[in-house]
């Protein structure tokens, strides 16, 4: 199977190729012989009913500094291809949630990886509520008065914005931190949208798990080892990644949500395990397969795409 491919990422220029999942997308499916086409979210246009791209035909290498090449750009109709990839990085803000109304107009004729409906109505920290029975106190709100009655609950908190990334603004406040009212100040300061408050979960010493999901099924995961001083895993941030197999609670997690991500055309997911609890679902642009594949020698990019080409066959 061939396929017609066009990319939606952030400038390919820029981006870490021994650790940006797109990349190891791109290098898969062009390994598989599919034809690749890039662009950025700001070159996809709505034009006398059609959605078109101002794209460039791209070639991609592991070769540092010299890790892709770009043809000739060129107009082209989203509805003409066989798979969009849908991977600008958050802030899921207006700009990003009108990209995926656009591309409903080519889905799924076209397939669009991850469905744009549903990546659209299921925000990383506000989809996982979805699933109460596996998440850890959490409030969502942005009362300071119920904030502060969960904290005098919980006693040692988290507190991060609702639709932050990569552990920005994410921040722990214990029992003893005089900064509570500073910090719920700033929240409303730089964000319109309410705060997502969780009870402190100590497992996150030990690591934060990210589990990759494909097509509904965990298919390796690894583990994320919070600095010393730091409450955030975030690798950007000084977290540690260490191999990791899935607990049974971790199975558990992932066959609880599996189905529900499948059913939505979620193909490729990574989930956030600390101790026993699921903390977030990330959809938008999932990141850690070529960490895994570090440690595993697994290919997930490869089953990212098995995943998409039966799809594609059914359809």
């Amino acid at each position: 199977m061939t396929l017609a491919v066009a990319i939606q990422m952030d400038p390919i220029a820029g981006i870490n190729i021994n650790g940006d999942s797109t990349f190891a997308l791109a290098l898969e499916a062009q390994r598989r012989g599919h034809g690749l086409y890039y662009y950025l979210p700001k070159d996809l246009s709505f034009v006398h009913g059609r959605v078109v791209a101002y794209a460039h035909p791209l070639q991609v290498r592991r070769e540092p500094g010299n890790h892709f090449t770009l043809g000739a750009g060129e107009t082209i109709d989203l509805a003409t291809f066989d798979v969009v990839l849908l991977r600008q990085d958050p802030p899921f803000d207006m700009g990003y949630i009108t990209t995926t109304h656009l591309l409903e107009h080519v889905h799924p004729k076209t397939l669009v990886v991850n469905d744009p409906h549903h990546v659209r109505n299921a925000p990383e920290k506000l989809f996982v509520t979805r699933f109460p029975d596996l998440m850890p106190p959490t409030l969502i709100s942005a009362s300071q008065r119920d904030i502060a009655e969960f904290r005098k609950e919980h006693q040692d908190i988290i507190m991060k914005p609702l639709f932050g990334n990569g552990g920005a603004g994410v921040f722990r406040v214990k029992p003893d931190d005089e900064n509570f009212n500073a910090l719920f100040e700033m929240f409303t300061q730089f964000y319109r949208e309410p705060i997502v408050v969780q009870r402190y979960v100590p497992e996150v010493r030990k690591g934060d798990k990210r589990i990759i999901i494909v097509d509904g099924r965990a298919v390796g995961a690894i583990n994320r080892v919070p600095a010393q001083g730091e409450s955030r895993s975030n690798m950007h941030v000084g977290g540690r990644p260490e191999k990791s197999a899935l607990t049974r609670r971790e199975k558990e997690i992932c066959e609880a949500i599996g189905p529900a991500l499948a059913e939505r055309g979620l193909i490729f997911v990574g989930i956030d395990v600390i101790g026993d609890y699921l903390t977030e679902i990330n959809v938008t642009s999932p990141t850690g397969i070529q960490e895994i594949d570090r440690f595993d020698g697994s290919n997930i990019a490869g089953l990212v795409w098995d995943a998409i080409e039966a799809r594609r066959v059914r359809m």
